[in-house]
This record gives C-alpha cells, sequence and structure tokens, in this order.
C-alpha cells in the first residue's frame, strides 16, 4: 500500500461504513438463521443462545477491529457459515458441553497453524488466475440471486435495480446507501417489514464449563477445523488478495483462533477471515483510495459489538428484512467484485483456461465428503494448473495491471 495522509474526512469516514453495514445486514440477514436452528436441535434455553450471539458477534467484532487497525486493511471477521450449517445436523449428537470443547479443540488448530506459517506459504503459491477465478465463482450465485428474487417479488427487485442503475449514473460512490436507504422505504411503505414489536434487551454471558471426548474430537473439531479453512479462511484470504491486500495469513489465523478461544466457553463456535461480506467492504465501492479501506473494517467490528450487547433483540431485527431484499442488496453491492474478478481470471492468456475451470467448479457449488464446492473449485484449478504448466513457482501471487493501477490512485 502506498502511503497516503492520516487525515479523513466525513466523506472518507461515509462510504467505508455504509458497506460495513451493508456487510453486517447480509451476513445478519441472510445466514445467521443457521445460529438459531442449530441452537434449537441442541435444546438451548433463550439464555444461552443469546449467549451464543453475544460471544460470537463481540468475539468478530473485537478482532475484526484490531487486525483492521493493525494492518491498515479491511481485514472482517465473521462466524463460518458452512461451519455453522454442519452444527446444525452435529449439535444433535453431540452434548453442548463436549461440543464447547471441540470449539476450543479446533480453535487451538487454528493457532497452532498460524504460528507454523505453513497455510500462509500456500495462499502465496496459488496463482492470481486461479484465485480471481474462485472468488468469481464463489460471488456467482449472489450476483444471480439479486435477479432471481424478481420470482418472488418482482417490484422489489425492480425498484432496488432501477434505483442502482440510476444511482450509479449520477453518484456511484453512494449507490449501494441509496439502494439501502430506498429499499427500507420501501419495505416500510409496502408493510413487508413491520419493526414496531421490536424491544431492545442487553443479552449476557452464560458460561459452559468445556467437556472434552474422542467422539467431539473426531465428531465435531475435525470437521469443524476443516470446513471453516476450506470454506472461509481460504476464499477470505484470496478476497483480500484480489482487492491487492497482503497481510499474511499467519495473524489473521492466530488472532481469530486466540478470539474463538476465549469466546467458546459462551458458546461461540469458532470464527474467522470474512470472505462474501468481505467483498463487499475491500473493493472499489467502499472507497476508491485503497488505503482509506480499513475503516470498512473498523465500523464492522462496531456494527457487530453493538449487535452483540444487544444479542437476539437485533439479530431479529435483521431477520425481519425479506430474504428477497437482502439478496438483491447483496448481489448488487457484489457487482463490481464480481466484475473485478472475472477480469483478473482472464487477464493472463496462459493461465486463463484453468482459471475458468476453477471460475466454473466453483460456482457449480459442489459437496463432496460434507466440503463445500469452494474447497473443490480449487482443487480442480489447482490440478488443471500442475498438468498443463508442470509446477508452480514460489509466491506467484502478483497485482494485476488493473490493481497496480489502483493502488497508484
Amino acid at each position: 500500500m502506498n502511503k497516503t495522509s492520516n487525515s479523513l474526512s466525513g466523506r472518507d469516514l461515509f462510504s467505508p461504513s455504509i458497506a460495513a453495514l451493508v456487510g453486517v445486514i447480509v451476513n445478519y440477514g441472510g445466514t445467521f438463521i443457521l445460529v438459531f436452528q442449530a441452537a434449537k436441535v441442541a435444546g438451548l434455553s433463550p439464555e444461552m443462545t443469546a449467549s451464543w450471539i453475544w460471544s460470537i458477534s463481540i468475539g468478530v467484532g473485537v478482532t475484526g477491529i484490531w487486525l483492521s487497525y493493525r494492518y491498515r486493511e479491511p481485514i472482517i471477521t465473521a462466524w463460518s457459515t458452512p461451519g455453522v450449517a454442519f452444527l446444525v445436523s452435529a449439535l444433535a449428537i453431540t452434548p453442548y458441553p463436549e461440543a464447547i470443547g471441540a470449539y476450543i479443540i479446533s480453535a487451538i488448530g487454528f493457532i497452532f497453524l498460524g504460528l507454523s506459517g505453513m497455510f500462509e506459504r500456500f495462499v502465496q503459491r496459488i496463482p492470481p488466475g486461479i484465485a480471481a477465478g474462485l472468488l468469481a465463482g464463489i460471488l456467482l450465485q449472489f450476483g444471480i440471486s439479486a435477479f432471481g428474487g424478481a420470482e418472488v417479488d418482482p417490484l422489489l427487485v425492480v425498484v432496488l435495480f432501477a434505483s442502482y442503475i440510476i444511482l450509479r449514473r449520477f453518484t456511484s460512490r453512494y449507490a449501494i446507501v441509496g439502494i439501502l436507504i430506498i429499499g427500507l422505504i420501501y419495505l416500510i411503505s409496502m408493510r413487508q417489514a413491520d419493526f414496531s414489536n421490536i424491544k431492545l434487551a442487553i443479552a449476557l454471558p452464560v458460561f459452559v464449563v468445556p467437556e472434552f471426548s474422542l467422539h467431539a474430537l473426531l465428531g465435531v473439531a475435525l470437521p469443524l477445523f476443516i470446513i471453516t479453512l476450506t470454506g472461509q479462511y481460504m476464499p477470505g484470504m484470496l478476497v483480500l488478495r484480489n482487492d491487492g491486500f497482503k497481510t499474511s495469513a499467519n495473524p489473521i489465523l492466530g488472532v481469530t483462533g486466540l478470539g474463538s478461544l476465549l469466546a467458546a466457553p459462551f458458546g461461540a463456535s469458532p470464527f474467522n477471515v470474512a470472505a462474501i461480506t468481505a467483498a463487499i467492504a475491500t473493493g472499489k465501492d467502499a472507497h476508491e483510495d485503497p488505503n482509506k479501506r480499513y475503516i470498512a473494517g473498523l465500523a464492522s467490528g462496531i456494527f457487530y459489538i453493538i449487535v452483540g450487547v444487544f444479542g437476539v433483540t437485533l439479530a431479529a431485527l435483521f431477520q425481519i428484512l425479506p430474504a428477497t431484499f437482502i439478496a438483491t442488496l447483496a448481489g448488487l453491492a457484489l457487482l463490481g467484485t464480481i466484475g473485478s474478478s472475472l477480469a483478473n481470471a482472464l487477464t493472463n492468456p496462459n493461465g486463463r483456461e484453468t482459471a475458468l475451470i476453477t471460475f466454473l467448479a466453483t460456482a457449480a457449488n459442489v459437496t463432496l465428503l460434507e466440503v463445500g464446492g469452494a474447497f473443490w473449485g480449487l482443487v480442480a484449478g489447482l490440478v488443471a494448473h500442475v498438468m498443463i504448466h508442470g509446477k508452480f513457482h514460489k509466491k506467484q501471487y502478483k497485482l494485476s495491471r488493473v490493481q497496480q493501477a489502483e493502488q497508484k490512485q
């Protein structure tokens, strides 16, 4: 990153903060229902469910703020969506104290992986075209969902899309905040979102004494570690790399692992660097100057902490928003990232085919052996690269011409 002035204007704070807010809304409104499903399967009381929300929200908030401030990059952390999805089935057959013990073991695993440096060395050897193709494949479904919701609520999608096009034409920087405000006004006026019954209540942490067992180690800790590593850490790191941010994975693994370790006794499942929601905050739509996008990481952390303090109340608030609104908002917010990822994937003619293989295999989103499509898309691309080009070279990641030009702005 080039050095820039330390002074920040109101505009510098506004745009990244809105990108962060959109990411938080998408995260809670789109995937947090899985936490409630897992809590119900585990038979947790409302107090223990609130403690889970408190601990994981504050955990990702604090770690995201620290990492973003320390490295001046938008390093946003979040819970593992595929990991929580796995817990929906795992908690049905695992006593909750043993699950807490499994969370602790997984967190320790991430700490040691960060200390070893092995994961960072692997990330550095992934060809940039494959990394961009992986990201584009992951985000493709979100872009499609921006328009797929027209089958459910065509008027809402048309209103958001038309607003986005007009705002991009006249005030590109504020297009996302514009459609967020217009969408909320539309939902309230059409009585599709009723916030009148929402009451603020502060959540309190509940300490659970962890228990350790071989069943929880093999049936929860190990799968959760693998799913989180392949389904969240890998794409999350490549999101950062794709937009030119080069902080090592080692401190990110270490800090999120330590945070997960401290939060686990209060119910938090392991958390990690964000992928999908991070992509909303790492691109040009968050701020034209890459050196000021770290503000989005700070703002995200603050929003997460606020949600954590009020626990179930604000989580329920986000879930009042219709799924079509969340999906369309996320898809439109990610259009720029999807486009730049595809452009970066196809920039190098020699690596175009393997990047395309990675993109298509990832977009297919095939789950095998309980491991998601992002991992198998990466495997397909790397295998194709080795077979066609023969080998990898050390530290292959370089910024594309587009990214280099952006960094010089």
